[in-house]
């Protein structure tokens, strides 16, 4: 904004009419418009001066002053005008590029529709996929969880089942290992010449171990004790029973050859000779079967 000019106190040159200052050492100089003349040509003359003359100086310096505000206010008003023109032409030049970036701009605006209208597409598809796969995920996890659920059932199981099968072979290793232990007590008392503790031990042992492949054998001890003690008929009854009961045991030829020789303790020499003739044929590969043919040649002669 024009600063305004420093007012001036007096300026009545301005007046149009107003006559050059006098020059120095010239007389008082008279208003036009007070002199007779100036009278007589304008009457209203007088009024105008009787009005000046009436107006006090400070007044009139005012009214001086409000021409030169007038003039500021007049060039103010030009140059407000030209500033605004000077907007108007800016803001038509902006109204112009707006336009332009409008018409760019919906260009975009189209672009970016169809690519938001293709990314919801893909978002729609993709939100398809996911539910897919969350029900897919959810059956397999029920699968997992069912498989995982008979799984322990059937570990479970078999844990039950190895520690069974482990408690029967450990009671079975227990059973083994005192089974072994009667039989060789009831063996042991045979060797000591104790037969008839050997005879009850053997029974006892078979009426507490009577599933154990040692039975047998107890039973064949039990007619060697019978012999020992010169009890023959008792020995041959023990011996049948052994031939009889378990005849492809390994102890039966040996049982035919205690009966034989039973027998021949007893004075029944042709029973004995039977019962060797039949252990060779029966079993004839056996240790029991060579012994029985050296007897046999032995008694023909």
């Amino acid at each position: 904004m024009t600063t305004p000019a420093p007012r001036a106190t007096h300026h009545p040159a301005r007046f149009a009419g107003t006559p050059p200052r006098a020059r120095r050492g010239a007389g008082p100089t008279v208003h036009p418009l007070l002199d007779k003349e100036g009278c007589r040509r304008q009457p209203a003359g007088w009024l105008l001066a009787f009005l000046l003359l009436m107006i006090p100086l400070g007044t009139r310096a005012a009214l001086f002053d409000d021409v030169e505000a007038r003039k500021q206010i007049v060039q103010l008003r030009n140059e407000t005008q030209a500033r605004d023109k000077a907007i108007e032409e800016r803001l038509s030049a902006i109204d112009a590029r707006l336009a332009q970036m409008d018409s760019s701009g919906q260009n975009r605006v189209v672009d970016l529709a169809q690519l938001l209208d293709s990314l919801k597409q893909e978002l729609a598809k993709l939100r398809g996929q996911i539910e897919v796969l969350a029900n897919q995920t959810e059956t397999l996890e029920r699968r997992q969880k069912d498989l995982y659920v008979d799984l322990d059932n059937r570990l479970r199981k078999l844990e039950q089942s190895q520690s069974q099968l482990h408690e029967k072979l450990t009671q079975g290793d227990r059973n083994a290992a005192a089974e072994k232990q009667a039989y060789e007590t009831a063996l042991n008392q045979f060797k000591l010449g104790n037969y008839q503790l050997a005879i009850t031990g053997f029974q006892t042992f078979m009426t507490s171990y009577s599933g154990s492949e040692l039975v047998p054998s107890a039973q064949y001890w039990i007619g060697n004790a019978h012999y020992a003690m010169r009890d023959y008929k008792s020995a041959i009854v023990a011996q049948q029973k052994v031939v009889k009961s378990w005849p492809e045991n390994p102890k039966a030829p040996d049982a035919l050859l205690n009966i034989a020789s039973a027998q021949a303790e007893l004075g029944q020499s042709s029973a004995a000779r039977e019962t060797l003739r039949g252990l060779v044929k029966k079993y004839p590969s056996s240790s029991a079967a060579e012994q029985a043919k050296q007897r046999l040649a032995t008694k023909s002669k």
